[in-house]
């Protein structure tokens, strides 16, 4: 088996049926959809490193590196977009005593060993998988709990999002245009527009906000002159590891909630691509793991594969992998370059609130498909225990400290899902048995 696909021109009717894995776009439209992957990422792969002290700029160029690296190492047979992840922010300021968004962190490079780390143990439960084969990762984390996964990485963003117009009537106006632009498009948009509804509802919301803002007085207006400051190439700045135990210990197990994230994941696009993309699981968590490493190596992010850009899959049906080359591509060009940096941040907190409630509720959706396309059955308690609590405890961020490491409400809902379904699933086959 060779190791990529063979690649082939998509020729259904691209305004009702989905585009394959292994198919391709035109590349007018493969570059257009490539963009919306970038601009679906990039509020949090900007946000994260902004709260954890690393540079923004360069966790953008390293997040298409490393998609590109993806789409290696998994033969591009697994569409994902590899960004910033949110789950090394409560460790990476437990590790470094550094206070989330208050400027450059100083111990950078001690939070960059905790990373690596971190990505080595990854990997090496990606080599395990491949070793021993998927189904004891399957059985510890059946469509219930992937399920649940998927919902809780979506709601509990929700509350965070909404905090930043909560309150301000303007912006809280904007954020609902936002959401109305991107709806519109949805609905009543025909062909490959329709495809495109996160990336032109974004520029539709961006115009409105200027004319309101900047020309009728209203809101605060767009600062232009930012774009014009900037340069147009740079290179990001570059930062060397430092490895120490304490850190280490504290930032590595944040490996076994990326494998969750990263299996709901790809659980998700594999219900809504109907192609059985479980055996790859072995070789995603490899290259999601040499990819964190890689990134911290230089100065950037841990790297998760990342759920907005499973929700644009979810509204688009545009599965291709070579999308996520291009998107990789756009993204380094927009890494070392600090003017199309500029221009992106100048989007409008209300416009990204109202791209990230689309977002964000298209994964809770994602989730709950999981659930409905391989059966689940709510009226076996075990199973409505496991959905309810684990959603509930990840909504509500229900963080379970345990020393200096603190799991974070995804960690603990993910590790209490799958806790609930093997102790109530033991429970449940020992009842049976005795009755038996």
């Amino acid at each position: 088996m060779s190791l990529f696909p063979k690649f082939t021109p998509y020729k259904g009717d691209i305004s009702t049926s989905a585009v394959a894995t292994n198919e391709y776009l035109p590349p007018v439209q493969t570059v257009m959809l490539g963009i919306q992957h970038v601009l679906a990422m990039f509020g949090a792969t900007v946000l994260a490193p902004i709260l954890m002290g690393f540079d923004a700029n360069l966790a953008i160029m390293m997040s298409g590196i490393c998609t590109i690296l993806f789409f290696i190492m998994t033969g591009g047979r697994v569409p994902s977009y590899l960004g910033s992840s949110f789950a090394f922010i409560g460790v990476v300021a437990a590790a470094t005593a550094h206070a989330t968004g208050s400027g450059t962190n100083p111990n950078l490079g001690v939070a960059l060993g905790g990373i690596i780390a971190c990505g080595v143990v990854y990997a090496l439960i990606g080599f395990i998988v491949m070793a021993t084969g998927t189904r004891w990762i399957e059985k510890l984390m059946p469509p219930v709990v992937t399920g649940a996964v998927v919902m809780i990485i979506g709601l509990n963003l929700a509350p965070v999002t909404v905090s930043s117009v909560a309150g301000k009537p303007f912006e809280l106006a904007m954020t609902l245009i936002t959401v109305l632009c991107m709806s519109g498009i949805a609905v009543f948009a025909r062909g490959f527009v329709k495809r495109l509804l996160l990336l032109l509802g974004l520029m539709l919301a961006y115009v409105i906000y200027a004319i309101i803002a900047n020309v009728m007085g209203f809101g605060k207006p767009i600062d232009f002159g930012v774009i014009g400051q900037a340069s147009w190439f740079g290179v990001p700045n570059f930062y060397a590891p430092i490895f120490e135990m304490n850190a280490m210990l504290i930032i590595a197990p944040v490996a076994f909630i990326l494998v969750a994230e990263n299996l709901g994941h790809i659980k998700a696009v594999g219900a809504m691509t109907g192609e059985n993309l479980t055996p790859e699981l072995g070789r995603a968590f490899v290259a999601d793991g040499v990819a964190t490493a890689l990134s911290a190596g230089v100065g950037g992010t841990g790297m998760t594969t990342y759920g907005e850009n499973i929700g644009v899959m979810a509204i688009t049906r545009v599965y291709s992998t070579l999308v996520f080359v291009v998107a990789g591509v756009f993204a380094i060009c927009l890494g070392l370059s600090p003017k199309f940096g500029a221009l992106i941040q100048t989007i409008p907190t209300p416009v990204l609130t109202g791209a990230s409630i689309v977002v964000f509720g298209l994964i809770t959706i994602a989730g709950a498909k999981i659930w409905i396309d391989n059966k689940v059955d709510f009226s076996d308690n075990k199973n409505l225990m496991v959905g309810a609590v684990s959603v509930i405890l990840g909504t509500g961020n229900f963080g379970l400290v345990i020393g200096s490491f603190d799991l974070g409400g995804i960690g603990t809902a993910t590790f209490m899902a799958m806790l609930l379904n093997w102790v109530l699933g033991a429970g449940k086959n020992k009842g049976n048995t005795m009755q038996s």
